[in-house]
């Protein structure tokens, strides 16, 4: 099943605007109306855009509670506290973890790290890790990624004499937990600059703020010692699916500098088990670094995770990156069966075929695949996405939704059937009681059904110009290489180019790709493209005389030469 997509262009700027915008740069008009479409109206703008800086950072102190979390980590280090650091299995987590636990080791005589077990512990903050503090004097945890809904977990721990450090960039419920610290940016009455920060992020701009309160640095060495942490970030922000935007850009932009010039020895392990031998990037790590470390959250232990992160022996990281990645390799087995079986449970019933969203329940599903399966469904039926499996008695999975539909605020509309949930606008997690399975997927399918637009339910492709693929060269290809790291809030530009034909060489390459020379009238020389997934289109290309494009620019390598060839996104057949 191929589903049909709508073309979509990004709002175009002024004439004055672009006008204006040339005039201070200097460059393409094409260039002028990309860095526009992203919010870069003026020289000034671009040289923050093109050239990142760690000054670009926000003050940490402008978060609420940061001083009150700073104070309560130097008190504890002051009075050698047990400090236990305490993050989610996932790859926000567990890379907010590495980065947290990694830094105050330097300073804390007691430190210790705890990921929760899935399966028995299931996610966020347990009951089982607060005793595990008890049973080992710890004093203080820090949670990372996790906790801001904890109101009755934070409550039993301060009645055992334990406090709390919350860490979290999930939306908090109507109450707050009474910790002795709650830094969320998405807290209605914290007024920090940026609130898309990822968990990992979270945990940087503690880190960044205990730093700076007890002056470990100058202004110039500081810089550098923070952005060795940055590793961590990127690869969550990129895990995350945050937007690259924004403070968020700059720590991405610097924490693949450091993955790509001075990697830790985890990291290396996991490229070179993934076959990663050139620059690493944002797409790299979404595709290859990710589903590795998330891999041992999923099937094992996210612990593994993290003590490969941390790890500064080669031979212990190899040992652990091999693990890591027969964890994964087993996790894509059994992800892999399971979406097949979901598959088959949509095709065989007429009203999952019909609806507008879809939940899916089975009492033997892997619970640690679940996400990735929601993803799947999600991506062959575009629509909002429930998948559900047992795991201690109750029904739990994951959701993933669709381009602008708020799939939390969708099961927040069906609370009084739920034992908890959470997540963001795209995904999010939940539990029920089994016996409400039934309920939740009728009244879901009602709230879904009641705010999706037929437009939703349609996958876009969002175009930022016109592009003839004469302009389309190697030194305007340069330029938009810069704009770079690239992911949600500034992907990767996206380009038409209409009536364009093809040579007689178009070929079928894998299971489902095409490839392809391209012109257009009036071009003495065709570029080579490629078109991933978009086999099903071959023989209607091959009898058709002209067509339309959608496509991005990058560099490709073949027996050592580099040229440049066009990514074909989606193909429209013209008609006469």
């Amino acid at each position: 099943m191929s589903v049909k997509k709508r073309w979509k262009y990004k709002p175009r700027p002024s004439q004055a605007l672009v006008d204006e915008l040339q005039q201070a740069l200097s460059i393409d008009r094409n260039l002028c109306v990309l860095l526009a479409q992203r919010g870069i109206v003026s020289f000034d703008a671009a040289k923050r855009f093109f050239r990142p800086s760690m000054e670009h950072l926000h003050d940490p102190f402008l978060m609420k509670d940061m001083d009150r979390a700073v104070e309560r980590l130097e008190e504890a280090i002051r009075s050698r506290e047990g400090i236990l650091i305490y993050g989610d299995y996932d790859v926000d987590g567990t890379t907010a973890v590495s980065l947290v636990y990694s830094f105050f080791k330097q300073y804390a005589e007691k430190i210790e790290y705890y990921i929760p077990d899935r399966y028995k512990e299931g996610y966020g903050v347990s009951f089982a890790g607060i005793d595990y503090a008890v049973q080992n004097g710890f004093s203080l945890i820090v949670a990372l990624d996790c906790g801001i809904k904890s109101v009755d977990k934070v409550a039993y721990a301060s009645e055992k004499g334990i406090d709390f450090i919350i860490c979290d960039h999930h939306r908090p419920g109507d109450e707050l937990p009474d910790a002795a610290a709650v830094l969320d940016p998405k807290r209605d009455d914290c007024h920090y600059p940026f609130d898309e920060l990822s968990g990992c992020g979270i945990g940087f701009k503690l880190i960044e703020a205990f730093s700076k309160n007890n002056n470990l640095y100058s202004e110039g060495n500081l810089s550098q010692f923070l952005a060795s942490y940055l590793d961590f970030v990127a690869v969550s922000i990129a895990a995350d699916i945050v937007p690259i935007t924004g403070e968020n850009r700059v720590m991405a932009y610097f924490g693949l500098q450091q993955l790509n010039t001075r990697k830790r020895e985890g990291f290396k392990a996991i490229m070179e088990l993934a076959g990663i031998r050139r620059e690493l990037s944002i797409s790299d790590i979404v595709f290859t670094i990710a589903p590795r470390i998330n891999a041992a959250g999923r099937i094992d232990t996210g612990k593994k995770a993290v003590d490969l992160l941390i790890s500064n022996n080669v031979e212990v990281a190899v040992d652990s990156g091999k693990d890591i990645d027969e964890t994964n390799t087993e996790r894509k087995n059994i992800d892999s069966l399971i979406t097949q079986q979901a598959f088959a449970m949509i095709e065989e019933s007429e009203s999952l075929k019909k609806s507008k969203s879809t939940v899916l329940f089975h009492n033997d599903w892997h619970k640690g695949v679940v996400g990735i399966v929601a993803s799947r469904l999600t991506e062959k039926y575009y629509r909002p996405t429930v998948v559900l499996t047992q795991s201690n008695g109750m029904a739990t999975g994951s959701a993933r939704s669709v381009k602008n539909f708020d799939v939390y605020n969708a099961i927040e509309a069906c609370s009084e059937l739920l034992e908890q949930f959470g997540g963001h606008k795209y995904a999010a997690g939940l539990t029920l009681k089994i016996e409400n399975v039934s309920a939740f997927k009728e009244k879901f399918e009602k709230v879904v059904s009641n705010t999706i637009s037929e437009e939703m339910l349609t996958p876009e492709v969002e175009i930022d110009i016109d592009l003839p693929l004469a302009s389309a060269d190697y030194r305007f290809y340069k330029i938009v290489k810069q704009f770079a790291p690239f992911g949600p809030g500034n992907m990767n530009p996206l380009f038409v180019a209409r009536n364009v034909q093809h040579h007689g060489n178009i070929r079928m390459v894998g299971n489902n790709h095409i490839k392809m020379d391209l012109s257009q009238e009036g071009m003495s020389k065709s570029t080579p493209a490629i078109a991933f997934g978009l086999g099903h289109m071959y023989n209607d290309l091959l009898q058709c005389r002209s067509f339309d494009v959608c496509y991005s620019l990058e560099e490709n390598e073949w027996n050592g030469n580099s040229f440049l060839q066009l990514n074909i996104k989606d193909i429209k057949i013209v008609t006469t």
